[in-house]
């Protein structure tokens, strides 16, 4: 399992959010399966999100494409996204 953490920030959460969730058909034909949002709390139009892939060959060809680009730009993205490579390493037990 792969993930990709992207960052970015919005103009308008709310209006980003709406067409994050629009374009998850896009996402999951790329190879996202599923993800989380998060919001830094003393930045809130600066956005995470984590999603997972089926591999990193996916995330990879979905970074280096750049059919992001439009999306973002029509959902308000006002920076350019910083994106990350993820691979599971450990499991930690609390």
């Amino acid at each position: 399992m792969a993930n990709l953490l992207i960052r970015h920030q919005v103009k308008n959460y709310s209006a980003w959010k709406d067409a994050f969730i629009e374009d998850r058909l896009t996402r999951r034909k790329s190879g996202s399966r599923d993800g989380f949002v998060f919001r830094i709390s003393d930045k809130p139009d600066e956005v995470l999100i984590l999603l997972e892939w089926d591999n990193h060959e996916s995330s990879r060809e979905f970074v280096q494409s750049g059919d992001w680009k439009k999306e973002m730009e029509r959902s308000g993205v006002c920076d350019e996204p910083d994106f990350y490579l993820l691979e599971d390493v450990a499991q930690p037990r609390m």
